[in-house]
């Protein structure tokens, strides 16, 4: 019996890959004003930055409850009941305490749920559950596929360039005077992440200037195994994968659009570079 993966939307996993990989992706909710939408289900990413930079109110998001959680579970163990939940770090969303609740009903049905805190976010995330997947494809057990798992997790580094704080601001993840000085000043800022806590990596004085930081992340990954993720910027994307395969020619790199759940944050123009480390 294949030991199934469950994610969430933070994950920024397609639902096209998902159903390839065998991935139950549980979305998150985005809400404009009234308006209520299931991130990737009822929302694309186009539908999404149109509004974000039209829409006078700034959106609210909000994970799905243990209920939805504990529902994909007992859906899945009509097939299998050996399910390996890997979600956004718990440091910035309460996605992870509410697959824990799940977790809980579930086991008292039979089904054994481990729930993963990847420690991080976007393809951070997705490249977790991705590699975790490919085990169980490949017959590992539940307990193969965890350690998979774990193993990714601690292999992965990445560095985020927003265009603007603006957004962060809007959403109460950072304070309006930071967002003052970068205006003033016209800096791009940095952003990594260190146990699953977001923090900042430095300042650029402009785009370029960044990207040529995040180009020293793909410099570290093992063979190529990279994951460009861009929230509208797709002409810049192309260039790092460009710069990525000139370093490994044998490599794929993935690129990847930042969804809702976390574009209500970083806004247009953000840029992130994740990759799985050299053992």
């Amino acid at each position: 019996m294949t030991v199934r993966v469950v994610t969430d939307s933070c994950s920024d996993i397609t639902q096209h890959e998902a159903k390839q990989l065998g991935i139950t992706v549980v979305p998150a909710y985005v809400r404009f004003g009234n308006e209520v939408f299931r991130d990737g289900v009822d929302i694309d990413c186009d539908q999404f930055y149109e509004k974000l930079t039209t829409c006078p109110v700034h959106p609210a998001t909000a994970a799905p409850s243990p209920g939805d959680f504990a529902g994909t579970y007992e859906e899945i163990a009509k097939e299998t009941k050996e399910i390996v939940s890997i979600h956004v770090t718990r440091k910035h969303s309460a996605m992870y305490e509410s697959a824990l609740i799940a977790k809980r009903l579930a086991e008292e049905k039979g089904i054994k749920v481990e729930v993963i805190d990847s420690l991080g976010l976007t393809m951070w995330q997705g490249l977790v559950a991705i590699m975790a997947a490919q085990a169980a494809r490949a017959g590992g057990s539940f307990l193969e596929v965890i350690d998979k798992a774990h193993q990714t997790i601690n292999r992965l580094c990445g560095l985020a360039l927003l265009d603007t704080l603006r957004y962060a601001v809007k959403g109460g993840r950072i304070g309006s005077t930071i967002f003052a000085i970068e205006s003033k000043l016209n800096i791009k800022p940095l952003i990594t992440l260190v146990n699953g806590e977001i923090r900042p990596a430095g300042i650029v004085r402009n785009r370029n200037r960044g990207i040529e930081r995040l180009q020293s992340v793909i410099a570290k990954a093992d063979e190529g195994k990279i994951a460009i993720v861009h929230s509208t910027s797709e002409e810049d994307a192309l260039k790092l994968a460009d710069h990525a395969r000139k370093l490994f020619p044998n490599s794929a790199p993935r690129i990847d659009r930042l969804g809702p759940a976390l574009g209500a944050h970083a806004g247009p123009g953000a840029l992130a570079v994740i990759a799985i480390g050299k053992t």
